[in-house]
């Protein structure tokens, strides 16, 4: 990793001590970077072929991850898609997951249905599925967008991420980045964004009309899904209960909880058993969570268990694709039909789903201060490796974001300078309010 680092610093330091092109900022509507460097013009990338990119060649451990500066721009291949010049990208655990061959199987075939009838391997395999950055280019059918506009998205599992200089996402799955944030801020909040509405929504049957002072149970609400679910029920009217450990009850406290539970100080049951009841519980813990979380909620009157810890990728990983779904399958079956007719509760998977129209409506919530971002960590784009193995360590207080394209000189010379160092320092969890 110390050559890498080595040489990345040696080219930006080659690059930013060349004729300074003109900044992004001074720019009425920014166009993007035409060099797949980090250098800033105003046309899209057309006459360049290759682009630098963290991939994987294998699944394993960290020491799969690689830099390369030889992975084919994306290109547009529908009328509805648009390129997008990543500035940001922010880690998510399915990505650490990801890098070991979870859902391999399954999401292959999602990304090619054709794949099943072949062995063509999915490597070079870009991770990262969150990002922010700047349309450069768009599909002859994009109608909500043109080259300069500032975006964010969160990139599905079965397309190539964000770890990259360039990704192609269609229109659908990509929505207008609040103004009152930065990239680096506006990075760590599409992913779980899209997680916590699809959960919350499809699986918990709630929205802005019809949550106030539905009571909320959040198992493990201090990571991304955790400090964003708060913030979103509170903007609902929804009263909210998380579970966390001691040294992160002054974070979710203040991202808006009603209630903390520290799992840390005694039996988190015998705590939450002396609250009233609870219409919807969001677990994003999983586990043996299940077996009590479910007695906590109202009987007959509708109230919801939503996981998002399901056994659906795992089984297809170990059992096959039409094995793995079939067990799944009757595995959810059993378990809904079982607790409605014990308790009248819901038993539901929560999924990430993309979908760019709700990220338009965070935004607006975003713009009004109703919900802020919050990072952990902050690392370059030569520290990827370092950035993954910061998430392993668990125990998230917040997003991990990787700095993908320096915004301005000044960011630049620290980017020459992270890359330096052995590790990155982690930055005190940070909420702008506009």
């Amino acid at each position: 990793m110390a050559s890498v680092r080595a040489m990345a610093s040696a080219k930006l330091l080659r690059l930013f001590n060349a004729a300074a092109p003109r900044s992004i900022k001074t720019l009425a509507r920014p166009g993007c970077s035409v060099c797949l460097t980090r250098t800033i013009s105003t046309s899209p990338p057309r006459l360049h072929s290759c682009m630098s990119a963290w991939v994987i060649d294998q699944y394993g451990s960290n020491g799969v991850l690689k830099y390369t500066e030889e992975i084919t721009v994306p290109t547009i291949n529908s009328a509805s898609e648009v390129m997008i010049k990543v500035h940001a990208a922010s880690l998510n655990p399915i990505d650490v997951a990801m890098r070991g061959g979870y859902g391999a199987k399954l999401l292959k075939l999602r990304k090619d249905p054709l794949s099943v009838m072949d062995d063509d391997s999915e490597f070079p395999l870009i991770l990262g599925r969150d990002m922010s950055g700047v349309v450069v280019d768009c599909g002859s059918g994009v109608t909500h967008f043109a080259p300069g506009d500032e975006v964010w998205a969160a990139v599905p599992p079965w397309k190539q991420g964000s770890l990259a200089e360039y990704v192609t996402l269609t229109e659908y799955e990509v929505s207008h980045k609040p103004k009152v944030l930065s990239h680096i801020e506006a990075a760590s909040i599409p992913y779980v964004a899209n997680t916590s509405l699809s959960a919350l929504v499809n699986g918990g049957g709630l929205c802005r009309d019809i949550s106030s002072n539905k009571r909320v149970l959040i198992t493990g609400g201090s990571g991304g899904v955790g400090t964003f679910a708060i913030q979103l029920l509170k903007a609902w009217g929804a009263h909210v209960t998380v579970t966390c450990s001691q040294n992160a009850v002054g974070l979710v406290r203040g991202l808006g909880a009603d209630e903390v539970v520290d799992y840390t100080a005694g039996d988190v049951v015998e705590q939450l058993e002396m609250m009233e009841k609870f219409d919807i519980v969001l677990d994003g813990v999983g586990g043996d969570t299940e077996e009590w979380a479910i007695s906590l909620l109202k009987p007959w009157s509708g109230a919801k268990y939503v996981t998002l810890v399901t056994p659906l990728l795992l089984n297809t990983d170990s059992m096959g694709l039409l094995d793995g779904t079939l067990n799944a399958g009757f595995a959810l079956h059993n378990k809904a039909i079982q607790n409605f007719l014990s308790s009248g509760v819901f038993y539901r998977w929560g999924f990430y789903a993309p979908d760019g129209p709700a990220l338009d409506e965070v935004s607006k919530l975003v713009d009004a201060g109703k919900i802020l971002p919050v990072v952990e960590a902050q690392f370059s784009f030569t520290q990827v490796p370092q950035a993954f193995q910061k998430l392993e360590k668990g125990h998230a207080r917040g997003k991990t974001v990787v700095r993908v394209a320096e915004e301005d000189d000044r960011q630049a010379e620290e980017l020459v300078q992270d890359s330096s160092t052995e590790t990155a320092e982690p930055v005190q969890e940070t909420a702008k309010q506009s």
